[in-house]
């Protein structure tokens, strides 16, 4: 294959791959750039088609290229109804787009949310497809069970290439809806935590066992390194995350009460925005710590690497919500971890999977305030302990949450996946002939 300008000859890539996303570039989805980001350096030739466009004041330095890059498609355009056309003309094109459309609708219509979002998407996702099987797309990653993992189901069954998606945390833990479906249409399917494999067994039943991955999100740990942080007057707290009741905010600011109340010296800093900002702000206020716990609003991912730098400790106090909202294993840890940087998090979900209690971190039940506090005040009073648990966990993430090791899994899962169903002679899959 030859290049434009100087006709500069490029290397044939190892996979073209289409990645789908809910909205792009979010802020707090670093690990999906991250993972795109080593796919590239892998071979891969990527193409990005979020399914909505995040207006965002702040873009994480990695994803700023790939934002030009891009595929936003709007959900009705005349190009996109000639692709619903195209589909319509030919006898067997229409039956596979009209059977995708009834598969969607009867899969959904018990949930008019999830209804609603498939039935918007499903015109500019068909356009997607008519691209994808042009441009000699091979493969679909999608992040995210939910919208994305539909989005990929359409691409598969309008043009045939063939998907695979991965789900993280509340994605399948608060609507599985076509979650059989779509396991059952996946080449293979990755999540990030056993504790989330259980639970898409458990829906989709025997069929889906030995079709579900653990492949775990990561971080890259040269970005997040180890520094020196020689004992202070006051420990110097820091949490990361969008502030919702997912996070557990609420409990750490309860958890900061009890250590003002037992003469702890400490300042706590809040990194993030979101729903819950005024009703944490009146918390901090109604506790009387307004001097020594901070909302530091929204960073990007360097300025989060700084801001963990200067702490002491890491808390990620996450909870279940009412909702069944509830985190896969935040990304946030293992960056702190990374860093060499001890932490405190909820045993809850794939959580402890990554932090082992008394070794590499300390774990504390959810919504417990309390034990947030003792695990702080202990932390507060061994510099010898925050040391050790902070080596530990580096050497944690390092064994099993390095960004560019796991896309390297995922990258080869999909290559296999390509070598499988490649017919003999032509070196890649006939998936595209239908489109």
């Amino acid at each position: 294959m030859t290049g434009g300008a100087g006709n500069v000859a490029k290397a044939t890539p190892t996979a073209r791959i289409a990645y789908i996303m809910s909205r792009f570039p979010r802020l707090t989805e670093t690990f999906i750039v991250s993972e795109m980001l080593a796919m590239e350096r892998l071979g891969a030739e990527i193409s990005i088609y979020p399914l909505l466009r995040e207006r965002a004041e702040l873009v994480q330095p990695g994803a700023a290229a790939m934002v030009r890059r891009a595929r936003y498609l709007p959900f009705l355009s005349l190009p996109i109804i000639g692709s619903q056309l195209h589909f319509l003309r030919d006898a067997r094109r229409r039956r596979r787009y009209l059977r995708a459309w009834l598969d969607v609708i009867r899969g959904t219509w018990r949930n008019p949310n999830f209804l609603v979002g498939g039935i918007g998407i499903f015109p500019k996702v068909a356009h997607a497809a008519r691209e994808m099987a042009a441009a000699g797309v091979d493969h679909v990653h999608c992040h995210f069970a939910t919208h994305p993992a539909l989005a990929g189901f359409i691409v598969h069954r309008l043009v045939g290439i063939p998907y695979s998606f991965t789900g993280h945390g509340s994605d399948l833990h608060v609507d599985r809806t076509m979650l059989p479906a779509k396991v059952a249409e996946a080449t293979f399917v990755v999540t990030i935590s056993e504790d989330n494999r259980r639970l898409i067994e458990a829906t989709c039943g025997p069929a889906s066992i030995g079709r579900v991955e653990v492949i775990h999100c990561g971080v890259d740990p040269q970005a997040f390194h180890p520094v020196e942080r020689p004992p202070g007057p006051r420990l110097r707290i820091v949490a990361v995350g969008t502030l919702h009741e997912v996070k557990g905010q609420a409990h750490l600011v309860d958890a900061c009460r009890i250590l003002a109340d037992q003469d702890v010296a400490f300042t706590c800093r809040m990194i993030g925005d979101g729903p819950d900002r005024d009703r944490l702000a009146e918390r901090i206020e109604g506790h009387g710590l307004s001097d020594r716990v901070q909302l530091a609003g929204r960073m990007t991912s360097d300025e989060v690497a700084r801001a963990l730098a200067e702490a002491d400790v890491l808390v990620t106090p996450s909870v279940p919500t009412r909702s069944g909202k509830r985190e896969g294993i935040p990304v946030v840890l293992m960056e702190a971890m990374a860093a060499g940087l001890p932490v405190v998090a909820s045993r809850l979900s794939g959580i402890p999977e990554l932090v082992e209690d008394g070794v590499s971190g300390h774990l504390v039940p959810p919504a417990d305030p309390a034990a947030l506090a003792a695990a702080l005040e202990r932390l507060a009073a061994e510099p010898e302990l925050r040391a050790r648990l902070g080596r530990a966990g580096r050497e944690a993430v390092l064994r099993g949450f390095d960004s560019a090791d796991n896309a390297a899994a995922l990258h080869s899962r999909i290559l296999e996946s390509i070598d499988q169903r490649s017919a003999p002679g032509d070196g890649r899959g006939a998936a595209r002939a239908v489109a």
